[in-house]
C-alpha cells in the first residue's frame, strides 16, 4: 500500500510561487526590499512544491514494515519491530480541528496529515493495523 500527496497540492504551490513573482513585478516597483521578500517567499513555495513532485509517496507499507519520507526526499524503511505505535492524533485549537497520523519509531516520530496521505488518517491506521503482524491496538 502507498499513500501519496494529492496531485493538486504541488500544482497549487508552484502556481502560487509564480503568482507571487507576478505580483512582485506588478507592485514592487524599484523597491529592493519588496522584491527580496517576494522572491524569498516564491522560492520557498517552489521548493515546497518541488518536494511534493520529487517525493509524492509519503508512506508505504507492506508485510515487512513501513517506508517513510525523511527530510527533503530521502526514504527510510522501518521494520514492524521498530514501530512502537501508530495512532491518530486529534487536536482542536482556536476552533480548528486537525488530525494527523503519528508513527512512533522510538528514535523518531513521523507525522502525516490528510494532505500528505491523500486519505483520512483513521483509514490509514486501520489499513496499517491489517498489514502489521501481531498488531496491538494503539
Amino acid at each position: 500500500m502507498q499513500w501519496r500527496v494529492r496531485p493538486v497540492l504541488p500544482v497549487t504551490k508552484l502556481m502560487g510561487a509564480v503568482a507571487i513573482v507576478v505580483l512582485a513585478a506588478a507592485f514592487a516597483g524599484p523597491d529592493p526590499i519588496r522584491w527580496a521578500i517576494g522572491l524569498i517567499v516564491a522560492v520557498a513555495l517552489a521548493v515546497w512544491g518541488l518536494r511534493d513532485l520529487f517525493a509524492p509517496v509519503r508512506l508505504a507499507a507492506d508485510a515487512s514494515g513501513v517506508t517513510v519520507v525523511a527530510g527533503f526526499a530521502r526514504r527510510r524503511h522501518l521494520p514492524w519491530s521498530a514501530v512502537e505505535r501508530v495512532r491518530v492524533d486529534r487536536r482542536t485549537h482556536r476552533g480548528l480541528r486537525s488530525e494527523t497520523l503519528e508513527l512512533d519509531a522510538g528514535d523518531a516520530i513521523y507525522l502525516f496529515s490528510a494532505n500528505d496521505l491523500g486519505a483520512l488518517p483513521e483509514d490509514v491506521v486501520a489499513t496499517l493495523a491489517d498489514l502489521r503482524p501481531n498488531a496491538a491496538p494503539a
